[in-house]
């Protein structure tokens, strides 16, 4: 790691700069939380659910309606969830309940709404089961026992919150999740007509580790530890791991998973950490030292190539020169922030290596908060020592979680709970029910045939453009993205160029 100690003293220097609005002192938890109570303020202003006419539990979406994919709500409750737990502020709480109940898909309960299908992945209904078992794992105030539900036309009741964490992965360990294909592993996507659906990818599977892992602690329910076991060794015998575990985007059935998509985002890592973390603390003996292995390579790995020079950065993504950076992505330094902290709770080893370099962000995170007419908005950028004119609502949480977790070591700040150390939560070991709503059962016609050619000839004209403006272009990017085998083959256009171009058409790699 490059000069982290005069990296931090210089950041420290700029937080605290008449030029930054927050006025932080890192060492006194008073002046953390105040900050943090700003940062979630300007935070919550990008929510509009809770206005008339609005939905609730989303934040304005999907595009072109609003930048924010349905997921990025999920992930929005996970950080203010976090907010109360490390700085015991209620301010949120009605607002942060409503909405997890609101979004959770009754009757299943299972986070696969209706109105969401068109962008439904198996980490987008992973994101909200985290938040969930974050909930249940935090002692967050329990849902009411009995009462209606908000988005039940039936007159259902509210779900508790491990019974939605257990009703996510009970669909998500239904076998039809893990066919064949690659030899198992779950898709991306979870309706069969999505763009997506042929792509299985580190983040959804990232997430059902993870939430089994949790899901084995909370309960003492080993059925959810081997799941996660399983799915760990799948992901490093199709190589979204390697020996030296980088965790890779993911690659596509059609090639049996040989076409590995080698970017890095930081999130793949930050999901695995918390979820190896907490099979760490459930383990014992040669089986904990498995994972105190796998952990630490993790850990190391993770910091070198995302804190290399100090602050966080997106690799993947954010360029010296510029940044390629989508919504989704912008996003993802603060929920891994907030992973690498929570390990920290369930494998206290792990301190001093991990709240280093998420001190030092925090300085950066700070100094990046200096923009907008209130002059406190937070950039995405953390290493230039300013704000940089790119806000957002997942800059927003990303600062946030740079500022509390430095609350962490408090005593006021709990370790997970379980069932056995004073978790409260209804569960339902049987929550969920069918794991595909989606499937069409209809007999095809010889006029949806005729429909799909059409739509093909038609989007074959859209690729064909694109390819012509790619490179027509070609001297203005230089910085071009090839997908390649796992054997170092690179892959024809069609194999390779028009899929990659499908997914970031997306939003989404």
């Amino acid at each position: 790691m490059i000069s982290s100690i005069t990296t931090l003293g210089c950041l420290l220097w700029a937080a605290n700069s008449a030029r930054a609005a927050l006025q932080v002192d890192m060492n006194d938890p008073a002046s953390l939380r105040r900050a943090a109570s700003e940062v979630a303020y300007d935070l919550m202003t990008y929510y509009k659910g809770n206005l008339t006419g609005q939905i609730p539990g989303i934040l304005p979406g999907p595009p072109p309606g609003g930048d924010y994919y349905w997921w990025e709500g999920g992930a929005l409750w996970g950080t203010m969830i976090d907010y109360w737990l490390y700085t015991g502020d209620e301010s949120y709480i009605p607002t942060t309940m409503h909405s997890l109940i609101f979004q959770s898909g009754p009757p299943q309960h299972a986070y696969m709404p209706d109105n969401w299908t068109a962008s439904l992945g198996n980490d987008d209904q992973g994101f909200w089961g985290m938040s969930a078992m974050l909930a249940a794992e935090t002692r967050f105030p329990d849902p009411i026992e009995d009462a209606d539900h908000p988005a039940d036309p039936t007159g259902g009741k509210q779900p508790g919150w491990l019974e939605l964490a257990q009703a996510v992965f009970n669909t998500q360990a239904a076998p039809e999740r893990h066919d064949s294909a690659c030899g198992g592993g779950m898709r991306w996507q979870i309706p069969q007509f999505n763009i997506g659906y042929d792509y299985k990818n580190s983040i959804a599977n990232g997430i059902f580790f993870n939430l089994g892992a949790r899901l084995a602690r909370y309960t003492s329910n080993t059925t959810y530890s081997d799941h996660a076991e399983a799915t760990w060794d799948w992901m490093a015998s199709v190589g979204l791991m390697d020996e030296e575990i980088n965790v890779y985007d993911g690659a596509h059935v059609q090639y049996n998973c040989t076409d590995v998509f080698k970017a890095q985002f930081s999130y793949n890592a930050g999901v695995l950490i918390q979820g190896a973390a907490f099979m760490y603390n459930i383990s014992t003996g040669a089986t904990q030292e498995k994972w105190k292995s796998r952990l630490d390579r993790l850990v190391n790995r993770t910091i070198t190539l995302f804190f290399e020079t100090g602050p966080m950065i997106e690799i993947a993504c954010e360029l010296p020169d510029r940044i390629l950076c989508k919504t989704d992505m912008l996003s993802f330094k603060g929920y891994v922030l907030r992973w690498m902290a929570n390990a920290v709770k369930v494998a206290p080893y792990l301190h001093d290596t991990i709240m280093q370099p998420l001190r030092v962000s925090a300085a950066a995170a700070i100094a990046s908060c200096s923009g907008g007419e209130n002059g406190r908005i937070c950039g995405f950028r953390w290493n230039i020592g300013t704000y940089d004119g790119l806000p957002g609502a997942g800059q927003q949480m990303n600062a946030l979680a740079a500022i509390m977790t430095l609350l962490v070591d408090l005593e006021d700040v709990p370790a997970p709970v379980t069932n056995n150390t004073g978790g409260t939560s209804k569960g339902d070991p049987d929550a969920g029910g069918e794991s595909d709503p989606f499937k069409v059962h209809k007999e095809i016609t010889a006029a949806d045939r005729a429909g799909a050619g059409i739509l093909t000839v038609l989007w074959l004209g859209f690729c064909i453009a694109l390819f012509g403006f790619i490179t027509a272009t070609a001297g203005e990017e230089r910085k071009v993205i090839v997908l390649k085998s796992s054997d170092g083959t690179r892959l024809s256009g069609g194999q390779g160029w028009i899929q990659h171009a499908i997914y970031r058409l997306r939003g989404r790699i």
